[in-house]
């Protein structure tokens, strides 16, 4: 026995090289599928779980809530929107046993109006009417300002006959002159609403007369009034183009005579003078497209193009022609800055070219009718020299062979009558003999 024995040491010198316990080998896990490679490798595969794991017993246990008892009582109250302190009861919410306090909960949607007051000397100064007298008028700001200006309510218990528009107008009326009669100046209570806008009892009247004819219109009256809407619209989008043309000659019109009527009545006023003293007219925005004009806000570099296609009328040559001479006016095809004045002067200057052509056109025509009517009718035409190839050649004349021949048929054919010459010969009797009757 040594001392390795008496400690229970082992008798090896290397406990480092004692066998290891064998570990079970770990089963190798496979990637799940519909995870990338590099999110598997992050994690581990241990991936975060969908739903929380929580226990059910967790969710039966009540939630710690601080120490309020909260109970419901049935307490008085009273509100400020009332003026004869009356105590009414309800159900309040208690915490801990101290009840609310404070102001009713809905006395802040109390809202009531000032209706001004007037005095005596006020009402005789300033707001006498001879259809209304003042105890009415008296009556009728008590209840407007008991019923807070609801005039239906109002017109109910009014002790005479008056309809709703009456009384409206008399009270705004009354208002407005107290207002105005208060104020140290007009301009004070300028932009008060009363003053700015007037009652109009007239106006009030026929919009209620319009709205009840419209509530009580069947399926079959609305049907036609929007058919005949339409039709109107349709008018006015096909009359626009002349409407705007009619604007345009009317204000012509009109600078025109104010400017005569400044030089004077009695005066001689030239016609230079007179042109150059006028306004320049307003260019005619007619020509521009009607579903361009129903537009509020559109390009005119885009829409250019369709105001030149609903001017212009003529072919593709005359277009041509339109353009060289633009270019040749040193203008642009295209406004740089196409605004409304350049538009409307650009197709201006387009329809000026293309009446220029019109008229070179007819004049070119004219021309070509009046020189063939100063030609005469019985003028012959010239007749034409003979050329060389028409002088008789005195080869093969002696022979009388074939060459003689062929002289002789090109001098039978040269000798033949002219155009306006005498009457050409009658033609070679037929070397048949005649036949003769019996009776001969």
């Amino acid at each position: 026995m040594d001392a390795k024995d008496i400690l229970g040491l082992p008798k090896s010198a290397f406990p480092g090289s004692q066998e290891k316990k064998s570990r079970p080998p770990k089963e190798p896990q496979r990637k799940p599928d519909g995870v990338s490679r590099e999110v598997y490798a992050l994690t581990g595969g241990v991936l975060p779980p969908l739903m929380p794991n929580l226990e059910p017993s967790h969710l039966k246990k009540r939630p710690t809530v601080g120490k309020e008892k909260i109970t419901w009582q049935w307490l008085p109250f009273t509100s400020s929107a009332r003026t004869d302190s009356l105590q009414l009861y309800h159900w309040v919410r208690v915490v801990n046993g101290v009840p609310p306090t404070g102001d009713y909960a809905f006395a802040k949607y109390n809202k009531s109006v000032d209706v001004l007051k007037y005095t005596d000397e006020e009402y005789e100064k300033h707001l006498t009417d001879n259809a209304w007298s003042k105890e009415e008028t008296d009556q009728l700001f008590e209840l407007c300002e008991k019923f807070d200006l609801r005039f239906i309510a109002i017109a109910d218990r009014f002790p005479s006959d008056r309809t709703v528009e009456e009384l409206k107008s008399r009270y705004y009326s009354v208002t407005r002159k107290l207002l105005i009669a208060r104020a140290a100046s007009p301009e004070d209570v300028a932009n008060h609403p009363i003053v700015k806008e007037q009652f109009n009892a007239k106006h009030e009247t026929e919009r209620k007369r319009a709205l009840s004819a419209v509530l009580s219109q069947t399926k079959l009256q609305e049907r036609k009034d929007s058919e005949i809407l339409a039709e109107a619209k349709r008018i006015m989008e096909s009359r626009t183009p002349n409407k705007a043309a009619d604007e345009v000659e009317l204000q012509g019109h009109s600078e025109v005579g104010s400017g005569e009527k400044a030089t004077g009545v009695g005066e001689d006023v030239s016609p230079v003078t007179a042109s150059i003293d006028a306004p320049p007219v307003i260019p005619d925005t007619s020509s521009i497209p009607a579903n361009l004009r129903m537009q509020k806000v559109y390009l005119r570099s885009n829409a250019l193009d369709q105001m030149l296609q609903a001017v212009s009328t003529a072919s593709g040559r005359t277009n041509i022609h339109i353009e060289q001479m633009i270019q040749d006016l040193s203008v642009n095809l295209k406004p740089k800055v196409p605004t409304k004045a350049v538009c409307a002067e650009h197709l201006e200057l387009r329809k000026e070219i293309l009446t220029l052509l019109n008229l070179q056109k007819q004049m070119q025509k004219l021309t070509e009718a009046t020189g063939s009517r100063e030609r005469p009718h019985s003028e012959a035409p010239a007749t034409p020299k003979r050329s060389n190839r028409d002088v008789d050649r005195p080869f093969g004349s002696d022979a009388g062979g074939f060459g003689g021949e062929r002289t002789g048929k090109r001098d039978q054919k040269r000798k033949a009558p002219g155009r306006f010459g005498e009457p050409p010969p009658s033609p070679p009797q037929s070397k048949r003999p005649r036949k003769y009757k019996a009776s001969d």
